[in-house]
């Protein structure tokens, strides 16, 4: 009977496992490729919440797949799964931030970006032998570890933790929350931090910079290297890299510690009282309602009292020519400025060429909305007649503080202009719209009932 009872089960057994293998998540890195990369190319990215370096990459893959006219399917993979999913031909490239000075068994495009790999502590050793009495914890196989292991050859003793399933900004975070003694991220990612955690700041950097740029198996097809090649070796010369690495990282470092803590805070205490002000205005123009309130902050510090010298008045800091124009009674009515404000961007964008890219176009119009439409036309006049492009911001703005000079204002229309103010407004909203997509949804809280009509008896359009 033992034995009988033995035969049944035992199969039943190997039958459940069976299932549960089949019903367990598959590993993305150990799974081959099914196709080729002209029906499908597989580009494995950093994953992540809320990851700048992900999104900057997204984009030069997507441009990719366009010039090789095939599509692309992004696999997102923490870093210590990046390389086996090279190495077992589960994806075609890894566009994740690899270093490629250094990084052994892989072949590397052209390098992309170099940036510093820098040593973050809460108590910083003044020399890199402090570090071996430190708790210092990295990302699993990332470009931070690369560099780690490259001065270790100097320093034997040293010595790291590895962190499966987390970031650089999350280990950023920790240092600044003392949790953690020290761990190492590279220049654009403690500037994006500093903006959220002001207390940190670089020691020393760690190695020699790292060359970061997308990476292919030791043995991959051929044909798609040489493609990606040509790919980086074209955008660099048409300047679609550097608009890239301005988009992403151009902004950085523009805020004083302060000025972010200020900031953070207040979108805590004042947004609240706003926020469903501002997606009003969104809903009207289909401006994100973030920007319009980066913009917002930067001229009034979301203060509807706010007034200038010049008589520039508003939480939208309207004057009384754009304030007549946009049909505006009282310009110290919060929702009457917010949607003025928006109306009028959305015009000033409007009125820009319809060649000019969305997202140009937006940076462009801002910093008309700051100097005037004329302005940004003569500098826009300045920038073609100095070879430059005419149609992209990370142009224009090199041009605008020109304005300033008579060697330069003489020759235009409109004359004299603080065009560097200009270019200080439109990158500093960047940044604080930047900090607000960043921001987990949590750390904003929804709109709350406006206490402004204290202040203002009469207000229209608030509770």
């Amino acid at each position: 009977m033992d034995k009988l009872v033995h035969s049944l089960f035992v199969p039943f057994v190997w039958l459940g496992i069976a299932l549960l293998a089949a019903c367990a998540p598959a590993d993305p890195s150990n799974n081959p490729l099914k196709k080729p990369w002209r029906e499908e190319l597989v580009i494995v990215i950093a994953q992540g919440e809320n990851n700048v370096d992900a999104e900057f990459e997204s984009q030069l893959a997507a441009l990719f797949a366009k010039q090789l006219q095939v599509k692309a399917r992004l696999l997102p993979l923490p870093p210590d799964k990046i390389t086996p999913s090279l190495m077992t031909n589960s994806a075609h490239i890894a566009a994740a931030g690899l270093r490629s000075n250094g990084n052994g068994g892989l072949r590397f495009a052209p390098s992309y970006q170099t940036v510093s790999e820098q040593v973050v502590c809460d108590a910083a050793p003044r020399r890199m032998d402090g570090l071996v009495a430190k708790t210092v914890a990295i990302v699993a196989d990332s470009a931070q570890e690369d560099a780690l292991r490259e001065a270790q050859q100097k320093l034997p003793a040293l010595h790291w933790e590895k962190r499966h399933g987390k970031t650089a900004a999350d280990l950023l975070a920790e240092v600044a929350a003392g949790k953690l003694e020290c761990t190492v991220a590279n220049e654009e990612q403690l500037a994006l931090a500093r903006n959220y955690n002001p207390n940190l700041n670089a020691a020393f950097d760690i190695a020699a910079p790292s060359r970061l740029a997308w990476a292919f198996a030791p043995n991959g097809d051929e044909a798609l290297f040489a493609e990606a090649q040509k790919f980086f070796t074209l955008i660099k010369l048409d300047g679609t890299l550097h608009r890239l690495l301005d988009r992403y990282y151009g902004h950085n470092e523009r805020l004083e510690p302060i000025d972010s803590v200020t900031f953070i805070t207040k979108t805590q205490t004042d947004l609240p009282y706003l926020r469903h002000l501002f997606k009003e205005a969104e809903m009207l123009t289909g401006i994100d309602w973030r920007l319009l309130a980066a913009i917002g902050y930067h001229e009034s510090h979301w203060n509807p009292l706010a007034t200038s010298p010049t008589n520039v008045r508003g939480l939208m800091m309207l004057t009384e020519e754009t304030a007549d124009r946009m049909k505006v009674t009282d310009r110290l009515d919060p929702r009457q400025s917010i949607l003025a404000g928006a109306r009028y961007l959305q015009l000033l964008e409007e009125q820009l060429p319809l060649r000019i890219a969305d997202e140009d176009r937006t940076w462009l119009a801002l910093a008309a909305y700051n100097q005037g439409p004329g302005h940004l036309e003569d500098a826009r006049i300045l920038t073609a007649h100095a070879g430059l492009n005419p149609d992209t911001w990370g142009d224009v703005k090199k041009i605008m503080p020109l304005l300033i000079q008579p060697q330069y204002f003489e020759q235009v229309k409109f004359g004299r202009a603080r065009g560097g103010e200009a270019v200080v407004m439109v990158e500093t909203v960047r940044l604080y719209y930047d900090m607000l997509k960043h921001l987990p949804a949590h750390e904003i809280p929804g709109s709350q009932p406006s206490p402004f009509h204290l202040k203002l008896p009469g207000v229209t359009g608030l509770p």
